[in-house]
């Protein structure tokens, strides 16, 4: 039995939201998606000293827990961006 379309997308959004801001303190998030599919902005200073590759293992490592597991919230970051600015 699947689980994808069980979770809340709100609920996940704010956890995803949550989890990328407490490892990148400041960070501005935009969380949208749903069904295990979702889409991730972040905008953050810390980008600055990063290559693109770094920046999306910083936010991917952030969120790892949401995306383990046969019924993790997070099946997939069909777009993730990171800028600075």
């Amino acid at each position: 039995m699947h689980s994808h379309g069980n979770h809340d997308a709100d609920a996940v959004c704010t956890a995803v939201t949550e989890a990328i801001t407490e490892a990148i303190p400041g960070a501005q998030v935009e969380v949208v998606g749903g069904g295990g599919h979702y889409v991730i902005d972040v905008v953050s200073p810390i980008f600055a000293d990063l290559n693109r590759l770094n920046r999306k293992r910083k936010v991917l490592s952030a969120i790892k827990h949401l995306m383990a597991g046969d019924h993790a919230p997070v099946h997939a970051v069909d777009k993730l961006t990171t800028r600075t600015a």
